[in-house]
């Protein structure tokens, strides 16, 4: 008669541990390479309208990076500063909207909202249209 052994009811755990570091290695090399990320087309609307009591003054970026406030066109970044201190100066709580074309660089119109931060300005409304579904 032959010796038979017991039959072993334990899991070895020593392959799925090596799968693992290999996945793991695997992983750390390819997230940094997937940082650069891929473009996406953004909503049109972010949000349902806020209801605002009074009017604030908007700031317009065109795709050509022309500066509006209101319907006054500005020649540049320092121009549009010195319209939101004066701004800042006639109202106390100071919010201001921005339109930015959608074409526009995203560092631009972060760079312009970086400045009107600055100047002193908190509140900073995003404008969007509907997206007409």
């Amino acid at each position: 008669m032959r010796y038979r052994r017991p039959l072993m009811s334990d899991i070895n755990v020593t392959p799925f541990v090596d799968v693992m570091l290999v996945l793991l290695v695997i992983f750390m090399i390819t997230a940094p390479l997937m940082k650069h990320g891929m473009k996406v087309q953004l909503p049109k609307e972010s949000i349902t309208p806020l209801e605002s009591k009074k009017t604030s003054p908007t700031v317009t970026l065109k795709s050509n990076k022309k500066m509006f406030w209101g319907e006054e066109e500005l020649d540049s970044l320092p121009a549009l500063m010195d319209r939101i201190k004066e701004f800042k100066a006639q109202s106390e709580d100071g919010e201001i909207y921005l339109k930015a074309d959608k074409m526009l660089d995203y560092g631009f119109v972060m760079h312009v909202m970086a400045s009107i931060k600055r100047a002193g300005i908190q509140n900073i409304g995003m404008v969007t249209e509907p997206s007409g579904a």
